[in-house]
């Protein structure tokens, strides 16, 4: 029997890597005979680059950068394929993590530092691009990763903006002249796992915009600004416009890339990674697959990084277990790719204690599956 441990992290506690380490071990103790590919995975987000490194060889290069607040910290992506291609996550230099709750901001957090890594990866000579944008803090349609890269954004009486998404609402003009010209040389691809549009109900401000610390009041002005900014530059790059699916991932920052990156590709995250590391043919020759990620409900479905899995497997008839830390209320659209799915918490106990125990519980649930699983072997 040959079994794939595919899953996501589950965030705040346990890396993608940890996770199917853990599952793995458990198995072996009921399953010692088995075959197994250990296929750490991330659809974009936070872990993308090290879940990438698992399975490549790379490197990783910290440089300093200013964080979503414009404080210095350090900051890292990776190269790989012979230094080619650069590896950067939006949540390394401008993401939500890097923030106290209390910190977090929507109106003036900025996207600068992730334009700093682009730069910084530029400069290594490379001549591919892939950016995740998962987990970001900022809310200004990538305008922080524009100035980075050269650009000016300029108010009607010709004076810089400051930093920050509400600041977009005095947008006048987009000056490019000293636009970093590289871009139109790389090959540059986002990966993300939404499909919203930049404005709008449905858009970044209104969808994410609470999760980054703005109220109903200022979501109401993030999206106008950002409304606001897309009207104005909408002529740069007349294919790409801001009612375009993704163009909401991470703050808006695809839009804002389009602006400066005539080529920009825009790719389903975990669709992709998996391709982009063979994992799919990986998939394709297991006779059980397993994946997760910290919490499972209906809106998995949306994209994340299980659904990637458990679709590919699906499409080849091959059975999915997932494992989660928490199962959602709304679950039954699950059973459409999965053949179970396993919480690992056994009781309600505060977040700090759940968190610390995630090793233990994850060890414990996946060992359960593994002795149910062969159980149902000897009942055959």
């Amino acid at each position: 029997m040959h079994i794939v441990i595919a899953p996501d992290s589950f965030k705040e506690s346990l890396s993608a890597a940890e996770v199917t380490e853990i599952i793995h071990s458990a198995f072996l103790t009921k399953f010692p005979r088995a075959t197994y590919s250990l296929l750490p995975l991330a659809d974009g987000g936070e872990g993308t680059v090290d879940a990438i490194l698992y399975s490549q060889p790379g490197q990783k290069i910290d440089i300093e950068v200013l964080d979503p607040l414009e404080q210095k910290i350090r900051a890292t992506f990776a190269l790989i394929d012979e230094g080619q291609t650069a590896l950067i996550e939006i949540a390394a230099a401008s993401g939500l993590p890097l923030l106290k709750t209390e910190q977090r901001d929507a109106k003036i957090t900025t996207s600068y530092g992730t334009g700093q890594l682009i730069k910084a990866a530029l400069d290594s000579g490379v001549s591919k691009i892939i950016l995740g944008l998962g987990g970001s803090a900022t809310n200004d349609s990538g305008a922080g990763i524009l100035e980075a890269l050269g650009a000016r954004l300029l108010d009607k009486h010709g004076n810089t903006l400051p930093k920050g998404g509400i600041k977009l609402a005095d947008f006048d003009t987009l000056e490019l002249s000293n636009i970093d010209p590289r871009l139109k040389e790389i090959e540059f691809i986002v990966a993300c796992d939404v499909q919203n549009p930049l404005c709008g109900a449905n858009g970044a401000s209104h969808i994410f915009g609470k999760q980054k610390g703005a109220s109903f009041e200022e979501r109401v002005l993030l999206d106008a600004a950002l409304h606001n900014f897309a009207t104005k530059t909408e002529f740069i790059n007349p294919s790409i416009t801001f009612e375009h699916a993704s163009m909401g991932a991470a703050g808006g920052a695809p839009y804002g890339l389009s602006r400066i990156v005539p080529q920009l590709k825009i790719v389903n995250g975990i669709d992709f990674i998996l391709k982009e590391l063979g994992y799919d043919e990986v998939i394709k020759q297991a006779d059980l697959v397993i994946t997760g990620e910290g919490r499972m409900d209906n809106q998995t479905l949306s994209g994340k990084t299980p659904l990637g899995v458990a679709k590919l497997a699906k499409d080849n008839g091959i059975p999915v277990i997932g494992i989660c830390g928490i199962l959602g209320d709304e679950v039954e659209k699950l059973d459409d790719y999965f053949a179970v799915v396993f919480p690992i918490l056994r009781s309600l106990k505060p977040l700090e204690k759940v968190l610390a125990e995630a090793k233990f519980n994850l060890y414990n649930t996946a060992s359960a599956i593994a002795s149910l699983l062969k159980i149902s072997d000897k009942l055959r």
